[in-house]
């Protein structure tokens, strides 16, 4: 492909021309030779990674993988990179041509082929991209969300859905870890995963692409070329004017930090610029904040402490809009303010944001830090005087590494600012790039304790079949950042009307775990504080609302693991012997519990008189994906014919006399949870109409058929995909399932209940049934053709014809389709190998043989390349159970 043809694609999809190391990079991809690190100064367009990789998709889709995960840092609060993405997808889309090359890729139909997961607005976190793994997909996540992910641990999902994400996260993937040098724990997880599955030759094996500004190590990298040196626009970036001045302060504490920063903001007053203030604490955050307040001067405050919801709003507001190019404005963003305004921010506007300052007052931190914020100011070199003020501490203590108080944050500290000292005043990317590489390093924050990950530990954490705890699984948290005595633990928070409301004997019949997987937390939810600080304001919601009332209502405590806790009351948690509870975990509120002001925890704000204003699970932008309605009928309500039922709760369900409940008070009886009709992931036993089974299992088959065909699967493997897609519905067949689902008829089976599709009378279940799992009585029947007279003898002679490895695959396929056979089925609570038709010896042969042959599989293939055949036939399924017609 010619430089011109790449310069012309590369403008059309960004709107600016390509620099010279972006089209180095293209060449690159176009070899099949991605780098390992790219180290690329600041403002200079790394985001362009996601453009380049999808124009190499476009021209020769054979080159590069499918899906781009970009991984932010966890302290991104303004989503920079999603807001890039769409914007590329919307001009993907006003291409018909290159629309149409996209789509011939995908598998399953779509509008458009372009899948996009975000950590914002209305693309975020949708999971989308799992639906059809032949689609293109761009998935922006944090590191705890794409790490989680990739362990086989997806934080916010059940235990049914972790394999599909692991499979999809760590198979046919290019993932770019922005600012690497952050996160130097889970550099050196994707390093391991890397490794692993080169070991266990991975089919479609992970490619990472370490993307920073700042690299720790600078050898061996993918860096600007000698035609960059010269390009004007990148020189004029490289050499923009920033001069350095130094301030010192004799007392570093919170107060007279902050005052200081204060003086240096309030003498730009009268400036007419917009001045960024950066402080390493939220208590000095504050403190300037309330300052710059008291002197009613214009301000934002950015901190990663602002619940998802209001810090979206946060980069429409005037002030936000002037610190932003017009490139990177949301198009319904208020004007810029005009005059002097202030943007105060913790670290938490050093990563993700394309801010762009005029001047920039800060304290001092590490190097890595330091580099961040003066590339937030004067980004595009377009100003001649603006002026960095560095606020440090005249002497520092604890710096002596043989001292017994040794600080070695604060001596990487004094190491940056030794290094800053010898830029004569100049705070130009270039200057930064002529300090020795080694002298930076030094001067970088200290690495945390890196626990090594093992191939014994991916073992572990792939048997997700597996919900207790395990000896030998640890929790994942340690290997995703790593464990320093710096690091503070923090705690999320969201509110859900869920934990008010599944209450008493409700717990026993809708499991709070499985209600989160069903409706999982969305970024735009969450809102994370250290955990000591949430303790604080904890005990201030107990005071607000009273002991009494405080220990009847308990909140759903989530851990990493996605575990739900209720033992606890919000005054026990209030406790401080009670904090180590809250560390690394998500606390849900209920929306009476109050707590939130301005999009921060707030233990003295009330319960506001329209529970939406906490429980914001169902605000979403754009067309409603998902919504929680309460109704006084089970009837599926008009107004939501683009969604479908997800899940439906009685409410009163344990009342054993209705008559007593008094009308005038009434609440609604029925909550309806609905997902819109083509949801990833989607594997709801009920729809609106039910499903015949052979339409669905022909629709299965179909779409199992294109998925094959549009990854180019070897003839063996397609073979074996297709074969279990006929078989993996064998066990519906079963009186006893029919009857689950509502179905008396024993001249049809469906697969999916609802209204009848001739009579249109709704299926009543069956109650007092034994728990029965259809994919375990399709697995028997595969296995034993003489278990189910039903079974259609030609598939099963095609069965038989297989070797054994294939026979092992289609076995496991069929086991594993919901989540189970990772590496067994449970016995408890409920005993998943029941089978209504089969005799006792007959099943536990069966279920003894299911974790033998996921060990022989998980060899063959690795843990990632099993779980990825296991999400094809998955997929196909999600497609079928969303109605969604087969490519022809």
């Amino acid at each position: 492909m010619s430089n011109a043809l790449f310069s012309d694609l590369f403008l059309e999809l960004t709107g600016s021309a390509p620099f010279p190391w972006q089209q180095a990079l293209y060449d690159r991809l176009l070899c099949s030779d991605p780098p390992s690190v790219a180290n690329l100064p600041t403002g200079l367009g790394k985001t362009a990674v996601v453009a380049i990789w999808l124009i190499t998709l476009l021209t020769h889709p054979d080159r590069v993988p499918r899906r781009l995960v970009y991984v932010v840092n966890r302290r991104t609060v303004v989503d920079q990179t999603s807001a890039e993405v769409e914007r590329l997808r919307e001009r993907l889309r006003a291409n018909p041509e290159l629309n149409a090359k996209l789509t011939a890729l995908c598998a399953v139909p779509v509008d458009v082929p372009l899948a996009l997961s975000t950590l914002r607005g209305q693309f975020a976190d949708n999971r989308e991209w799992c639906a059809d793994p032949a689609r293109p997909a761009v998935i922006v996540g944090t590191v705890d969300m794409i790490g989680s992910g990739l362990l086989f641990s997806r934080y916010t999902c059940g235990f049914k859905t972790r394999p599909h994400h692991a499979a999809f996260l760590g198979q046919d993937v290019l993932l770019v870890h922005d600012e690497a040098h952050l996160e130097p724990a889970f550099q050196k997880l994707l390093d391991s995963i890397v490794s692993e599955q080169k070991r266990c030759g991975d089919a479609r094996p992970l490619h990472v692409l370490q993307l920073t500004a700042t690299a720790r190590d600078s050898n061996k990298t993918f860096t600007l070329t000698s035609a960059d040196e010269e390009h004007e626009v990148v020189c004029q970036r490289l050499s923009a004017r920033k001069h350095l001045r130094f301030n010192p302060i004799e007392d570093e504490k919170p107060a007279p930090l902050a005052a200081k920063l204060s003086e240096l903001a309030l003498a730009r007053r009268d400036s007419g610029r917009a001045v960024l203030i950066f402080a390493r604490t939220v208590d000095a955050v504050q403190k300037v904040a309330s300052a710059l307040g008291a002197e009613k001067l214009p301000h934002e405050v950015l901190t990663g402490t602002m619940r998802g919801l209001e810090r979206e709003g946060l980069i429409k507001r005037p002030i936000l809009s002037r610190f932003l190019p017009s490139s990177s404005r949301p198009e319904n963003a208020q004007p810029p303010h005009e005059g002097t305004c202030y943007l105060v921010a913790t670290s938490a506007g050093e990563v993700g944001v394309n801010l762009s300052a005029d001047d920039l007052i800060c304290d001092l931190s590490t190097y890595e830090s330091m580099a961040q914020r003066f590339g937030r100011v004067n980004r595009f070199g377009m100003l001649t005087d603006t002026v960095v003020e560095v606020v440090y501490p005249a002497t520092f203590k604890n710096t002596d590494p043989d001292d017994s108080k040794f600080d070695p944050m604060d001596a990487a500290r004094q190491r940056t600012l030794n290094l800053l000292r010898q830029l004569n005043a100049d705070a130009s990317p270039a200057a930064l790039r002529k300090l020795n590489a080694d002298e930076r390093s030094k001067a970088f924050s200290p690495l945390p304790t890196i626990r090594p990950a093992t191939d014994i530990l991916f073992d572990a954490w792939a048997m997700t079949s597996i919900r207790e705890s395990l000896p030998g699984r640890p929790n994942i948290a340690p290997y995703l950042h790593g464990e320093a005595e710096w690091q503070v633990p923090e705690t999320q928070i969201a509110w859900r009307s869920e934990v008010e409301i599944i209450t008493g004997e409700l717990v026993k019949i809708y499991d709070p775990e499985e209600l989160l997987g069903e409706y999982p937390l969305k970024p735009h939810e969450l809102l994370r504080s250290p955990s000591y600080r949430v303790r604080d304001e904890l005990a201030q919601i107990v005071k607000r609302l009273g002991d009494d009332k405080a220990a009847t209502l308990c909140p759903w405590l989530v851990s990493n693991d996605g575990k739900v806790s209720r033992a606890c009351s919000l005054a026990e948690l209030a406790e401080k012997d009670n904090e180590t509870l809250l560390y690394n975990s998500t606390l849900l509120l209920a929306p009476s519990h109050g707590g939130l002001s301005n999009g921060l925890l707030e233990g003295k704000a009330a319960a506001p008189e329209t529970p939406g204003t906490l429980d914001v699970a169902d605000i979403l932008e754009g067309p409603a994906t998902r919504v929680r309605v309460k109704s006084a009928s089970e009837d599926f309500p008009a107004e939501y014919t683009r969604l479908r039922l997800k899940l439906l709760i009685d409410t009163l369900i344990q009342r054993e006399d209705l008559s007593e409940i008094d009308e005038g008070n009434a609440k609604p009886q029925y909550w309806l949870w609905l997902e819109a009709k083509k949801a990833a992931g989607a594997d709801s036993t009920e729809n609106t109409t039910a499903v015949y089974l052979d339409k669905h299992v022909t629709d299965v088959v179909s779409h199992a058929r294109n998925i094959v065909t549009k990854l180019g699967l070897s003839a063996p493997l397609g073979r074996c995909i297709i074969l279990a897609a006929q078989l993996h519905d064998l066990g519906k067949r079963r009186r006893h399932w029919q009857q689950g689902i509502g179905n008396y008829d024993k001249a049809e089976c469906f697969a999916k209940s609802g209204k009848h599709p001739a009579t249109g009378k709704k299926f009543r279940p069956r109650p007092g049934l034994d728990p029965y799992r259809h994919e375990f009585g399709s697995l028997l029947d595969a296995s034993s053709p003489s278990l189910n007279k039903e079974a259609d003898a030609d598939l099963l002679r095609d069965f038989a014809a297989l070797t054994d490895e294939e026979k092992d695959i289609v076995l496991h396929l069929v086991a594993a389709h919901h989540g189970r056979a990772r590496p067994h089925f449970p016995m408890s609570p409920a005993d998943e190998t029941f089978d209504p038709e089969s005799d006792y010896e007959a099943t536990q042969k069966a279920a003894a043989e299911v974790p033998q042959r996921f060990a022989r599989l998980q060899r063959r293939f690795g843990r990632w390349g099993l779980a990825y055949l296991e999400s094809l036939l998955r997929a196909a399924d999600y497609a079928a159970s969303a109605e969604i017609e087969p490519l022809s």
